[in-house]
């Protein structure tokens, strides 16, 4: 993968993590994500394919009160990159599904994280609320919102960093140890 395609990537995770809150737009939803990731790094078969599989998964993830879904957004943009970065093809696509599922669990933390760092940031807001200063306000919103997107984007740009050979032999290690079971 070269440099414009690895922006592009951070670009879509940035989006698709901003998008788990939004709802706008559906970024963060795995058809989208994986989709575009796909593009962007001229694998949109291999994209459309894993997103498709990850997006039937996540129809049976919703928030119930207090309860938030395992996170899709960060599955997507993981199990996209590893899928690309392992050159397996469409042999690859039942391995990134399965690592898909753990990344869900573990951006739950991430997720947490950062809502707990947007509690303190609507304080910031209520002080500047007292004081009339909309401009400040807007300021810590799109601050939050970003925070959302670098939730996302950041672990897409350390998958990058690791390189393709390393991906493979995980994955390698990991179906090796597989198929003796």
């Amino acid at each position: 993968m070269n440099a414009i395609q690895m922006i592009l990537v951070v670009v879509v995770a940035f989006l698709a993590g901003m998008e788990g809150i939004l709802d706008e737009w559906q970024f963060h939803q795995p058809l989208v994500a994986c989709t575009l990731i796909g593009l962007v790094t001229g694998h949109l078969d291999l994209g459309v394919i894993l997103g498709g599989q990850l997006q039937m998964i996540a129809l049976g993830w919703a928030n119930i009160g207090a309860a938030v879904a395992p996170d899709a957004a960060l599955a997507s943009v993981a199990s996209a990159i590893i899928l690309v970065e392992g050159g397996q093809g469409t042999a690859g696509i039942g391995t990134a599904t399965g690592i898909a599922i753990p990344l869900a669990v573990a951006g739950l933390f991430l997720t947490m994280i950062v809502r707990t760092i947007s509690t303190a940031i609507v304080h910031i807001m209520d002080a500047q609320a007292k004081k009339g200063n909309w401009r400040m306000i807007n300021l810590w919103q799109w601050i939050a919102v970003c925070l959302q997107g670098l939730r996302i984007a950041i672990p897409a740009a350390l998958l990058l960093a690791i390189p393709a050979s390393t991906v493979r032999g995980w994955l390698a290690m990991m179906l090796n140890g597989y198929q003796l079971v």
